[in-house]
This record gives C-alpha cells, sequence and structure tokens, in this order.
C-alpha cells in the first residue's frame, strides 16, 4: 500500500495508489506524442521524481480521500477490479484497493461522496464492484458527483453519436468509452446515486469544482480550500508535470487540444508563484507541489 497525506487548513488529502508505472513516451502511439526522452531530458528538474535518467515518465493512477469536518470524498476511483478493457495494462485488474481503502480507515459504507473530474476509464473504475455478476455502486451511501456537461457528452454516445473522430487508434483503444459508460456510470444512474452538477458546483464547505475544460467537454478540477490555505486536484487537466515546462504538449485523448493548452496556460497564470498545492491526479513520487515560474516558462515545485 502506498499513501500520502497533505493538511490543508481542517482538511486531509491522502492519495491512494491502485497503480504506478514508468513508461517511455514520444509518438502517435503514445499518450503524450512530444513527450520524447530527449526533450523530458531538457526539464533536468523532473528527474528523478517524475522521470528517470533515460528521459522515461514515471505515472501514477490513485484516487485522492479528501477528508472535511463535514465529509468523507473520494476524487476519482482509477481502473477498478474485474472489468474487461482493451488495455492489456488494465483488463481485468485483480488489485487489493479496497483493501488498502479500509487500511487507511476508509470503510466502503463510510465515504459521503465521490467526485468524477471526468468519465474516462481510469477516473470511474471503482465507481462500481463485481457482485454476483453485476455491476453494484462500491460506495452505497455516497453521492456520485459528475459534471452534466460531461454526462451528457458521454451519454450521448449511446444515442449513435461518434466521439472519436479526429483521435489516434490508441487513444480510441485506451477511452473504450461504450464499456466504460455500461459498467462504470450507468449502475450509478440506476441507483439513484448519481448527482449531476454545474462546472463551478460547492460540493461541500471547503471543496468546489472548477472548470477546466479541453480534455474532456465537461473536465473539472478540484478546489479544497481551509483556514487560509488552499489546494486545486488537478484531473487530466494535464497527466505529467512535463506539461507544467511544455503547456502545448496535449495528451492523445484531449478532446480538443487547442482547448487543452489554454487551459493550462490560464491554471499556471492564475497559480504561479502563489501559496497553492497542486496536486496532480496522474503525477508520481511526490505527487504535489508549488507552480514557480521558471524563465518563460514554469515547473514543479515538489
Amino acid at each position: 500500500m502506498t499513501h500520502t497525506t497533505w493538511r490543508i487548513g481542517d482538511i486531509t488529502i491522502t492519495k491512494l495508489v491502485e497503480k504506478e508505472m514508468t513508461t517511455a513516451a514520444g509518438g502517435e502511439r503514445s499518450a503524450l506524442p512530444d513527450a520524447w526522452p530527449e526533450a523530458i531530458l531538457e526539464m533536468p528538474w523532473l528527474i528523478p521524481h517524475f522521470a528517470n535518467a533515460e528521459g522515461h515518465l514515471h505515472m501514477s493512477i490513485h484516487a485522492l480521500l479528501v477528508q472535511t469536518p463535514q465529509a468523507r470524498l473520494i476524487v476519482d476511483t482509477c481502473i477498478g477490479n474485474d472489468k474487461p478493457r482493451q488495455v492489456p495494462a488494465w483488463d481485468r485488474l485483480a488489485t487489493d484497493f479496497l483493501g488498502d481503502l479500509e487500511r487507511v480507515g476508509w470503510a466502503r459504507d463510510s465515504v459521503d461522496g465521490v467526485l468524477c473530474t471526468h468519465l474516462h476509464i481510469d477516473h470511474v473504475g471503482w465507481n462500481t464492484m463485481l457482485v454476483d455478476g453485476r455491476w453494484t455502486p462500491t460506495f452505497p451511501r455516497a453521492r456520485y458527483y459528475m459534471a452534466r456537461a460531461e454526462f451528457a457528452h458521454w451519454a450521448s454516445e449511446l444515442d449513435g453519436v461518434d466521439l472519436t473522430a479526429g483521435l489516434a487508434p490508441a487513444a480510441i483503444k485506451m477511452m473504450d468509452t461504450r464499456a466504460v459508460f455500461s459498467d462504470s456510470v450507468k449502475p450509478i444512474m440506476d441507483a439513484g446515486l448519481a448527482e449531476l452538477v454545474e462546472l463551478d458546483a460547492a460540493i461541500t464547505p471547503g471543496v468546489r469544482l472548477m472548470p477546466t475544460l479541453g480534455h474532456t467537454p465537461g473536465h473539472v478540477s478540484v478546489v479544497i480550500e481551509s483556514k487560509g490555505e488552499r489546494a486545486v486536484i488537478t484531473g487530466d487537466m494535464m497527466h505529467h508535470p512535463c506539461q507544467i515546462g511544455r503547456p502545448d504538449w496535449s495528451a492523445a485523448f484531449d478532446f480538443d487540444a487547442q482547448a487543452s493548452k489554454a487551459t493550462r496556460r490560464s491554471f499556471f497564470e492564475m497559480f504561479a508563484d502563489t501559496p497553492t498545492l497542486i496536486i496532480g491526479t496522474h503525477f508520481a513520487g511526490p505527487t504535489a507541489g508549488r507552480l514557480v515560474r521558471d524563465g518563460h516558462g514554469y515547473r514543479l515545485e515538489a
């Protein structure tokens, strides 16, 4: 079990890892087509926490557990167990994620809310679990918060709308949207546990959503504020800290690459050189840090 905890005023945030990996990036088959090892090595601040000496990227898939004085919230629920997926490394996982969750003191029925930054494959998996051959909500007492615009976009695929136009084949395979909606989103709707909210919704005192569009049409980040301190959980507004140094590097499966670039630039301008703790949803190692200006660009000071 791997977990790290940060404190923001009266709120604690704990990272609970499902899966970690180190991978070479760059090229059309990569999640980050521009992140060639040679380009990564031009940002030495990434090494050793976020990349290795060969310029390969350290990545993490983890949930973030947010404990406020009023509520227990999980931000994004990773890949999940038993789910048939087109990506071999993610197909029918059998991890001890729920056991790890119990060991940090979070029983399934103690969770009050699940926040979905967006509805991609590696962010909604533990929304449900397989029980007697059926996909059942993992957190039976929780409300599952999804941006209304995000839900409407992915639900439209079930009505025959092609959402893959312009995406590389590898990105289409990784997203696997019909399967994800069927086993990780629809059962939540059917159980009456879903809350469709606006992009800037306040969830509970100290926790609110912030629209960070581009990766998906309804993508949100999560702002956490308490006693004058602030953190932001990024979601997939960026997948790796290298995008802090190179805001123009978009992911292969960004719905609108130009919008995602604009979002990152705006976000960095807003939070650079402030005390705000930036917590990356896929950042490995220390996972969090402060955004600082670095010449004409930015870096993460972990």
